[in-house]
């Protein structure tokens, strides 16, 4: 399966328990969700996991992984980032984006000049950014104000960066 056609929705951080539990942090707007999603695989897809939420604990979720029965094993996953296919996640409405599409993508200006690429997205509970990646590294406000378009089709988002009127 092409990495374009997979997104990664958690990350094991450890163990969690003596009976093979892992701590996981998942990076769906619903945490819990991540178990609906079918097998997880690892990002080489060489091995799959089935996912069963036990529990919230601090900085995740409590879950039991198919094939994890001790906590040595548990222990061993940490780190390991933890990957759907994409035909499992749902259709998002039109203004609304998986994170996957956006990293890579050009931006320019509403005059169509270069600004960077994305590379990555922060939420810090306020909304998301974007970090652009060009001449400069721009942080912007992912809102409709600042990123009137995004053309999944074409790569590219049209940003109107604050100050740039000036």
């Amino acid at each position: 399966m092409a990495a374009a056609d997979r997104v990664c929705v958690g990350a094991i951080a450890g163990a969690f328990g003596v009976h093979g539990e892992v701590r996981l942090k998942s990076f769906t707007s619903e945490p819990r969700d991540i178990s609906s999603y079918g097998p997880l695989t690892t990002e080489d897809g060489k091995r799959s996991f089935a996912i069963q939420v036990t529990r919230p604990v601090t900085g995740g979720l409590g879950a039991r992984l198919s094939g994890v029965e001790t906590r040595e094993q548990a222990e061993a996953l940490k780190g390991t980032t933890l990957w759907a296919s994409r035909e499992a996640l749902p259709n998002l409405p039109d203004d609304e984006f998986y994170h996957a599409d956006l990293i890579g993508l050009e931006v320019v200006d509403t005059g169509g000049q270069v600004l960077g690429r994305v590379r990555a997205i922060y939420d810090h509970g306020a909304g998301d950014i974007l970090e652009v990646v060009g001449q400069q590294v721009l942080l912007l406000p992912f809102t409709r104000a600042v990123v009137p378009t995004v053309d999944l089709v074409a790569g590219r988002i049209v940003a109107d960066p604050p100050g740039s009127d000036e």
